[in-house]
């Protein structure tokens, strides 16, 4: 009973998410990125940082504001683009724990709402949305699939960031036995 329980909430998770990606109105992702690093802010396009993850090709105020903040931009599209798999389904059930809220609130501490409120809400759903496509999480993805039009980045905190989903996937292993 319970393993018939499991499996059925396990398949209720993943058509939920799926209809979320088929049926999603573009509206309820982010649309503009604004992108921190110290006292420089630069609000992009998230197609701009698209671009940049997928091509490596900066726009130019992308360009202006990684030479005026001093990084390197192939460190930052690696942090960027560099998956890191885990399932939807174990995603879904470590973040609405104790646990997921720790996560959730060190990774609003780099990308989070201009207001910082419902961070925890906005990144969880970005967070299952992503994993849900491909069982594979990227910063660029959660950016992309932010609830909401506009997102705030903490540019010198981008490799916390990437480091802390590593620990996630790496705690995925662990509990699975990988």
């Amino acid at each position: 009973m319970y393993c018939q329980f499991l499996s059925l909430h396990q398949v209720l998770i993943l058509v939920f998410a799926s209809s979320i990606l088929l049926f999603s109105n573009p509206a309820f992702a982010a649309e503009r990125v604004v992108l921190k690093y110290g006292i420089f802010r630069e609000s992009l396009a998230v197609k701009e940082l698209s671009t940049f993850g997928e091509t490596g090709e900066l726009s130019r105020p992308l360009r202006v504001n990684l030479a005026l903040a001093r990084q390197n931009p192939r460190a930052i599209r690696q942090y960027l683009t560099t998956p890191v798999k885990v399932s939807p389904v174990f995603l879904d059930k470590v973040l609405n724990s104790q646990i997921g809220n720790v996560i959730l609130d060190e990774l609003s501490q780099v990308i989070h709402t201009p207001s910082r409120k419902a961070d925890r809400q906005a990144l969880r759903s970005a967070l299952v949305l992503s994993a849900s496509k491909d069982e594979q999480v990227t910063l660029l993805e959660i950016i992309e699939n932010y609830p909401t039009a506009d997102v705030e980045v903490e540019g010198e905190r981008l490799e916390n960031a990437y480091r802390l989903l590593r620990r996630l996937q790496g705690s995925v292993e662990n509990l699975l036995g990988f």
